[in-house]
């Protein structure tokens, strides 16, 4: 798979990406509308070219208010991510060209008021997808928000990724419809985080392509 031409499809009104694009950037929108005032922390694992968050950041009232740390592994994706955020005059989002899945490239940002998990669950193993749902326990700061995605494909696992979640402590705030073309959820954190812990492996990417083979 071509992560950098992958990202193409969102240019492309009526697509799934480009509608799935739009969804999560309204809930991006919701978390930024309620908080209350002061400063935000924002994570993103995977963050591919940073569409979702920086295109809320570049017009919200509260785009200077937030601190956020981009993590990709594709140096294609990140480029046009930390351009997009010079050009918006985003001075405190910071754009990382790592391996999103290792937890130490999070510290001083976790835990977090908003963790986004988008684009990574349709591409790892459902034990490494339960493995991450857990350390957004870590991630996510007390009454943090995640907000997550995964196709609705069969078989649909999206039922099962909210159990997982509400078994830890998060509150299900908003699900996207079945019949939507793509699955976005919002979590809110109710417990407490533990500290991050250094050196810990969230997942392995394997790619849809290689998981709809195997």
């Amino acid at each position: 798979m071509d992560w950098e031409r992958w990202h193409d499809d969102y240019d492309n009104p009526g697509t799934w990406q480009a509608r799935r694009l739009a969804t999560v950037q309204a809930r991006i929108r919701d978390v930024l509308d309620s908080a209350p005032p002061g400063p935000l922390r924002v994570i993103s694992l995977c963050a591919g070219q940073g569409r979702d968050l920086l295109g809320v950041l570049a017009d919200h009232p509260r785009g200077n208010d937030v601190r956020a740390r981009l993590v990709e592994l594709d140096p294609r994706n990140t480029a046009p991510a930390e351009a997009a955020a010079r050009a918006a005059g985003l001075d405190q989002v910071e754009v990382v060209t790592a391996d999103a899945s290792l937890t130490d490239h999070y510290r001083g940002m976790a835990p977090a008021d908003l963790v986004l998990v988008c684009g990574l669950f349709g591409n790892i193993t459902d034990e490494d997808i339960e493995r991450t749902v857990d350390t957004c326990t870590r991630l996510c700061a007390s009454g943090g928000t995640v907000i997550w995605t995964r196709t609705r494909k069969e078989p649909d696992v999206v039922p099962r990724i909210c159990g997982w979640f509400e078994e830890r402590g998060f509150e299900r705030r908003w699900l996207s419809e079945p019949d939507a073309g793509f699955g976005v959820c919002v979590h809110r954190f109710g417990g407490v985080p533990e500290p991050l812990g250094d050196g810990a492996r969230m997942f392995t990417f394997v790619g849809y392509d290689v998981l709809r083979l195997g």
